[in-house]
């Protein structure tokens, strides 16, 4: 399989920029920072996000009324403390989605096959993390089917969802990540927490995060942060004794 792998990429690349980034030309490609007004009970956007996502099939919010939230972890490198994560993960049973880069993938071999057999989904999070509207729509193919590839030839299984790094979009990009198969996710509570030398310690993170839970919480999060690692088993007890559940983006609703 690996022999073929550089062919196959070469062909799913050469096909893809045919039939995804033809039509996403005449859409616009403005940039877009995702972003929302924290509301109570739950955080409000605007109708054009709305309506866009609702369009592109996004994951951002779930449905009002369902007390679940989704976990999600960006993954741009490795600070020493995604193995910890997922030794509370797998001691609370909980799911997560980790959405990871190209050399993280190449350079955390170990840590990407614990995810996957523990259960967690592994998305994709481009492979040298641009922003998506700054490319053409053959270069977002490549940076998206280049990461999915080195996961194939590495695991043996393909990448269903993405995030867009640094949470820039385009409509075109959009279009263009939908032809391509993959469902994008966004997210509706999150925290300024990736700072590395501006870590406020665990109980810092858990009251910057439980205020912010609702029903269909997709939550998130960066692994590099000592705060949410520390945190972690505390923010799982406290969502669930508010009656909320952890699902997968898999169940997602």
């Amino acid at each position: 399989m690996k022999q073929i792998l550089p062919i196959l990429a070469a062909v799913l690349l050469a096909a893809c920029s045919v039939t995804a980034g033809s039509d996403s030309v005449a859409l616009d490609n403005t940039t877009k920072g995702w972003g929302f007004r924290k509301m109570s009970p739950r955080p409000e956007f605007t109708a054009e996000q709305t309506a866009e996502m609702e369009e592109y099939g996004c994951l951002y919010m779930g449905a009002e009324g369902e007390k679940s939230l989704y976990l999600t972890f960006d993954e741009g490198y490795e600070n020493g403390y995604t193995a910890g994560i997922l030794d509370v993960l797998k001691e609370k049973r909980v799911p997560a989605a980790f959405f990871v880069t190209g050399p993280y993938l190449r350079e955390q071999r170990e840590l990407v096959g614990r995810m996957l057999a523990e259960g967690h989904i592994v998305g994709n999070h481009s492979v040298n993390h641009p922003s998506l509207p700054d490319l053409t729509a053959e270069e977002v193919e490549r940076e998206l089917y280049g990461l999915d590839l080195m996961l194939y030839d590495g695991f043996g299984c393909h990448m269903k969802y993405l995030r867009p790094p640094r949470g820039e979009y385009s409509s075109a990009v959009l279009k263009t990540v939908a032809d391509m198969g993959y469902v994008p996710v966004f997210w509706s509570a999150a925290y300024v927490d990736w700072k590395t030398d501006a870590q406020q310690g665990a109980a810092h993170a858990v009251e910057s995060i439980v205020p912010q839970l609702h029903d269909g919480a997709v939550i998130l999060l960066h692994a590099v942060s000592s705060d949410n690692a520390s945190a972690m088993g505390e923010i799982i007890d406290r969502a669930r004794a508010l009656g909320y559940e952890f699902k997968s983006l898999d169940e997602y609703k």
